[in-house]
């Protein structure tokens, strides 16, 4: 089990477990809501989330859609602000960023997506797989032809 949850300590989690994929995401859309030169995100189950605290405290942002759906969507804590999972009620699955966690989710980093839109002053060192915004299209059309989920389990 990992726990996780916000700055102030209004929303506190459990993890039973994480399945992936454990993506950098270097979007402008990301580095704005995370303030960094990406974000870490963590796929996970909704069943293996256990909300302890505050979960009506997270609150929601949906930028306008660029180009075509779908849009960006962002979450985070009321009250100090912290990123928080984006999940509708019905979700089998969605992301959390690995930086509210309290400990080792024991998954490492899969990949940089969107590298194409990384910051200037970021240079990526390591050996990751590097997409770009065509890449991850490519990547998610083949997924759904598939049937595979999104945490990239066999369907």
């Amino acid at each position: 089990m990992v726990s996780g949850g916000c700055l102030c300590g209004a929303i506190r989690f459990d993890v039973a477990r994480f399945v992936g994929p454990f993506e950098l995401c270097h979007c402008s859309r990301c580095r704005k809501a995370f303030g960094s030169a990406f974000a870490a995100l963590i796929g996970v189950k909704a069943e293996d989330v256990s909300w302890i605290s505050g979960r009506d405290e997270i609150q929601r942002y949906e930028a306008p859609v660029r180009k075509h759906p779908p849009g960006f969507r962002t979450a985070f804590c009321g009250q100090c602000g912290s990123p928080m999972p984006v999940f509708e009620a019905d979700d089998d699955w969605f992301e959390i960023a690995a930086g509210i966690l309290d400990d080792d989710p024991g998954l490492r980093p899969d990949r940089h997506i969107f590298v194409e839109c990384g910051s200037a002053w970021y240079e990526i060192l390591d050996d990751l797989p590097q997409l770009t915004k065509g890449d991850v299209v490519r990547m998610r059309i083949s997924a759904i032809e598939q049937g595979s989920k999104p945490t990239g389990e066999s369907g």
